[in-house]
């Protein structure tokens, strides 16, 4: 499979009935492989092994509604008080990362309220932190680790909109 911009790891892939799978730890299940699931589950290791996301605080594939329409997104961290903290939007390696991919999940997030917004292709990775009492977004440098997105400011941000 392609090579991806993110740590590798001991991948559990296998076949049935002539198809492919990947194992989500998160779902706990073998689920189709495709190239965005490859980003996916190369992506999530990533949080958890570098960034120290706690697994238990990651779900995959997160049931929404947006505008009386129902919608999955890709991935949700949430905080310790199960408030929803960012929303992860995967693409295929071979996917360009364009304006229309952040109208997506800025759907998404018109359900959710996060601060953070993260889009990968697993080659490029975007991380957009919202500001809701000015209205206004902040690309960010690298995706934060789990310690640095402060409760305190995500609980004012909220309180404001």
């Amino acid at each position: 499979m392609h090579s991806l911009n993110l740590p590798s790891y001991n991948i559990k892939m296998t076949e049935k009935g002539g198809k492919r799978y990947i194992f989500d730890p998160l779902r706990r299940k073998n689920v189709a492989f495709t190239p965005e699931e490859w980003v996916r589950q190369h992506f999530v290791n990533y949080l958890i092994t570098s960034k120290a996301y706690p697994s238990e605080r990651i779900a995959n594939e997160v049931a929404i509604h947006v505008n009386g329409t129902s919608k999955r997104c890709d991935t949700v961290v949430y905080d310790n008080y199960m408030d929803p903290l960012l929303i992860i939007e995967y693409k295929a390696p071979d996917i360009t990362i364009t304006e229309d991919v952040f109208n997506q999940i800025s759907r998404y997030n018109s359900a959710l309220k996060v601060p953070y917004l993260i889009v990968s292709n697993g080659l490029m990775h975007y991380c957009c932190n919202m500001d809701y009492i000015n209205m206004k977004s902040r690309f960010l440098k690298d995706i934060p680790a789990y310690t640095e997105i402060k409760r305190a400011e995500i609980n004012d941000n909220r309180k404001r909109k």
